[in-house]
């Protein structure tokens, strides 16, 4: 019975120095590949880098054409509303200046009218003089 008790602890000897060996072999890997994904991480950052850098570019010139065409919105703006002011002065302007005389000419036409009826009344008149007493008499 020594016999089997000396295999079986010479087996689980060699079964944990191959166990050993192997967890050797997988940090040495590990290791390995962790030298290889920094050199990657490292590489990526290289190239990426100009990358960020010219979006932040990128980014600024549209941030600045963003408020340059505010700008010319807002001046747009400005110029527009000038515009409907100078506009609305304008059509003000030329109603009065048509409005004052179109009032004045059809005042002189009410009075060449009233005096045309002053004349036809005063013509009429007379012819009726003769009449009137007539007329006053048969009114009841």
């Amino acid at each position: 019975m020594i016999v089997w008790r000396d295999v079986f602890l010479g087996v689980i000897a060699v079964a944990t120095l191959a166990i050993a060996i192997a967890q050797v072999f997988v940090v040495i890997a590990a290791g390995r590949m962790a030298r290889r994904v920094g050199r990657m991480a490292e590489q990526l950052e290289r190239e990426v880098k100009p990358l960020f850098g010219h979006l932040n570019a990128i980014g600024h010139d549209a941030s600045r054409a963003v408020a340059l065409a505010t700008v010319q919105v807002e001046r747009a703006d400005k110029l527009f509303a000038d515009i409907a002011v100078r506009i609305d002065q304008t059509l003000n302007a030329v109603q009065s200046s048509i409005g004052a005389p179109a009032r004045e000419g059809r005042a002189m036409m009410g009075a060449f009218r009233a005096a045309l009826h002053a004349i036809r009344e005063l013509r009429t008149g007379r012819s009726r003089q003769g009449r009137g007493d007539d007329e006053d008499a048969l009114f009841i």
